[in-house]
């Protein structure tokens, strides 16, 4: 028979609380009496009760004998009785535990009564992620404008903010990016008979689906709308539950150090050099769990260091100009570094907002923040910082280029939280941001863009842009997956799609070739014929990327196909050549 025990006892205003879980007495069926509930002879804590307290018992199992569970009915006498002793008795009260076991007591009862539970954190620890920062960012990416209804709870408190993000719309714990070392230990604690709680200051309803997803916890403890369960609050819940140094923690965070003093062995993991060095001081039975680091190889992925590669667009003035002194260079070369760190801040910004769909994306999930491989808030961080520093080098370079950097960042961040979510005005801005970069390098060298340049350019973008979205379709299609919540493209437009990715590039061509029989290209090229045969390869470029498309052979993105594919990259390179050469 499985056996149960007591638990911790609370002081209330001079008065003796007991609190009955499911681990006090037997289980019992609605038949079973109190004689012979213990009629196996097994020793059990309720055998060595007061007369008062049996007295109390016996009614309970008598009164729910026909009503239902009686370990309910016990815990309601023992809450209406709970001043039956007097106080000169109440350290007399024998306490049940493993020193008042006999020697020859049965195994399964040892076992049940010395395990510690042990309680997991949430943010950080059982998830690499931080589901205050992701649900913010998610209510943000629908309503851009509910950054004052946040300012306004947090005036009235965190637990109020918490409260106010709680219902995200596109909240899935199944696609949490749970940490396989911690959950190793749970499923390690629940092998060995132990109860597993998880505690976290994120919001009750958020903590409560990921403990029902999970189905592996007893019970849990969160933030509610009055009071945040963080640091001693925290640690005040778990010492009433169960008793100073009853329970076993695992944390990461420097607010989970008033947690650990309290605890009797301390679980540590991600956290911080003075953290790990400040637990070790105050606390003996330390343990260290295995995880793995950011290393500047998963900066650089998250930073999209590939894509600088775009950014060599400042580049096409000075060329098409015939720019080639140390200043103008110098200049150019400074443009690159600002828009590279413009939008290695924008990308981390996008990320934060896409972490839902990326997570639901058969290449974006290996992204790091949405794996959580790097910690959400040292993503937002980062941030401020890259922007800062693309101002300081834009204002290197010149007033005018600060204005153009401002501009392709106040579009790059429409596009993030509004635009991309919006039929054809995404492509539009994804190809505006690319003719920006154009109209930046030609800020830098101070020469005004050739409108025939800038017309060339957004067609042509805007060509790679539905591509991208006709990529994204065929991908959807191909997987059987429902039509996407965050783009407003329907798996029934693949068609319109892909005819207006060809019209668009084949449009560029058009463009290319008046470009080559004007005025313009006379006045600057010395052999302007050559830019002739530069056409047909662009033509070549542009066919091909639409085949490989609609084949489902693309890349998500195809200025990163462009850069990894050797016969694009052979391609654009021998149109590069004659173009140079026309000058």
């Amino acid at each position: 028979m499985k056996i149960w025990r007591a638990q911790t006892r609370h002081r209330w205003h001079g008065r003796r609380e007991y609190n009955f879980s499911e681990n006090v007495l037997p289980a019992a069926s609605k038949n079973s009496t109190f004689d012979n509930l213990f009629a196996d002879g097994s020793t059990s804590p309720i055998l060595m009760m007061e007369p008062n307290c049996l007295a109390v018992v016996r009614r309970a199992f008598t009164v729910s004998k026909h009503k239902g569970n009686p370990l309910n009915e016990l815990h309601h006498e023992f809450q209406l009785r709970r001043d039956f002793l007097p106080r000169a008795e109440e350290d007399k009260w024998p306490q049940p535990g493993p020193a008042a076991l006999p020697v020859d007591s049965p195994p399964d009862l040892q076992i049940s009564l010395s395990p510690r539970p042990l309680v997991v954190d949430l943010d950080g620890t059982l998830v690499r992620s931080d589901l205050l920062i992701e649900t913010a960012f998610s209510e943000l990416s629908r309503r851009p404008l509910s950054i004052v209804d946040f300012v306004r709870s947090l005036s009235a408190g965190k637990a109020c903010l918490k409260h106010h993000l709680s219902q995200p719309e596109d909240f899935d714990p199944a696609i949490l990016p749970y940490d396989a070392e911690v959950l190793k230990v749970i499923k390690a604690a629940r092998e060995e008979g132990r109860s597993v709680y998880l505690a976290s200051a994120s919001h009750e309803r958020l903590v409560c689906t990921v403990a029902d997803h999970l189905g592996l916890f007893t019970g849990w403890f969160a933030t509610n709308e009055t009071m945040n369960c963080v640091a001693e609050v925290k640690a005040a819940k778990l010492v009433a539950a169960f008793g100073e140094g009853g329970f076993d923690y695992i944390g990461n965070d420097p607010a989970d150090l008033s947690v650990w003093r309290h605890a009797a062995k301390s679980y540590a993991i991600r956290t911080s050099a003075a953290v790990a060095r400040e637990l070790s001081r105050q606390c003996d039975n330390v343990e260290h769990l295995r995880h793995d680091k950011p290393t500047w190889r998963i900066w650089a992925r998250s930073l999209r260091v590939h894509q600088y590669v775009k950014n060599g667009l400042v580049f096409i003035p000075l060329l098409t100009n015939q720019l080639f002194d140390l200043h103008s260079l110098a200049n150019a070369g400074l443009a690159l570094v600002a828009f590279s760190l413009c939008a290695s801040g924008v990308y981390l910004l996008n990320d934060l907002i896409d972490l839902q769909d990326d997570r639901r994306h058969k290449t974006k999930c290996r992204r790091p923040l949405a794996c959580g491989e790097i910690p959400l808030l040292h993503a937002l961080l980062a941030i401020p910082i890259l922007l800062f520093l693309s101002l300081t080098v834009a204002a290197m370079v010149s007033p005018v280029f600060v204005l153009v950097l401002a501009g392709y960042f106040a579009l790059t961040t429409a596009y993030s939280f509004f635009l991309k979510r919006k039929m054809i005005l995404d492509v539009v801005a994804l190809a505006s941001l690319y003719t920006t970069r154009v109209i930046g390098g030609a800020a830098a060298v101070s020469v005004w863009p050739s409108p025939w340049l800038l017309a060339f350019m957004m067609s042509w973008f805007l060509s790679l842009a539905l591509v991208k979205r006709y990529t994204e379709l065929i991908s959807r299609r191909a997987a059987h997956l429902p039509d996407s919540r965050s783009r407003d493209y329907r798996k029934a437009d693949i068609g319109m799609v892909g005819a207006l990715a060809a019209g668009a590039g084949m449009n560029a061509l058009t463009l290319f070739a008046l470009y080559a029989a004007s005025d313009s290209a006379q006045d600057i090229y010395a052999r302007p014929a050559m830019l002739w045969l530069a056409g047909p390869i662009l033509a070549c470029w542009i066919a091909r990327i639409l085949m490989l498309a609609h084949r489902g052979q693309m890349h998500d993105d195809p200025v990163v196909f462009a850069i990894k594919d050797k016969v694009s990259l052979a391609t654009l390179g021998i149109a590069g050549v004659l173009v140079i050469a026309a000058m």
